[in-house]
């Protein structure tokens, strides 16, 4: 099943059904980026606007980009302000945004779907303004490196979704090469305990000026 296919099974169940990982994600998001001002968001991996929700009572704008349809179709009936935009795309390939349209794009829990962080990172340096913020949160390497992966349920069956290892030094060596900064790099672990390995991890680049 391709990555697409398997979150258009998971859309319907997605936000109701147990995941300490999304809700994690959540809460990183939430209090990571409610340090930084911004108005015009792009936010990869929109998913069913979970992060949506908040970003638009912190913004002016928001465009949101997922390539799973079903998930989009329920971002959609959560929200439909003006002022927010959902496209399906895929981010693998190059994003048809206007050059600089943001001064903020998020990526939650996206990234280990996709191979090239090259790609990724130039993308979002041509579509972020100077100085503008990349904010990433994915599932911690750590966690990957015990087998990891996202997964649901599916007629009694489980469905693990294909993904790729992308080791810290990956993000900082993509970030520095396509023109950003690390601001901020923190590790989000379960219920509070540092004992265990961390479920989490969480970037924010900034976009050096040209």
């Amino acid at each position: 099943m391709s990555i697409a296919s398997a979150y258009n099974s998971w859309a319907e169940q997605y936000d109701s059904n147990p995941n300490i990982t999304r809700d994690l994600d959540q809460k990183a998001t939430i209090e990571t980026l409610s340090k930084y001002s911004f108005n015009d968001v792009l936010e990869l991996g929109c998913g069913t606007g979970k992060n949506t929700i908040w970003l638009q009572q912190c913004s002016k704008h928001i465009i949101g980009l997922d390539f799973s349809e079903e998930m989009l179709l329920i971002a959609k009936e959560k929200i439909s302000d003006a002022n927010v935009v959902f496209k399906k795309m895929d981010l693998t390939k190059n994003w048809k945004i206007t050059p600089q349209f943001a001064d903020l794009i998020t990526s939650s829990l996206t990234l280990e779907h996709i191979e090239d962080l090259n790609h990724i990172f130039d993308q979002a340096h041509q579509k972020l303004q100077d100085h503008g913020v990349f904010f990433i949160s994915e599932l911690h390497p750590f966690k990957q490196y015990q087998g990891s992966k996202a997964k649901f349920q599916s007629n009694g069956e489980t469905v693990y979704l294909e993904t790729y290892i992308h080791h810290i030094s990956d993000y900082m060596e993509n970030g520095q090469n396509n023109g950003f900064v690390l601001e901020e790099l923190k590790e989000w672990f379960d219920e509070e305990s540092e004992v265990k390995i961390p479920r989490l991890i969480t970037f924010v680049f900034r976009k050096v000026a040209n």
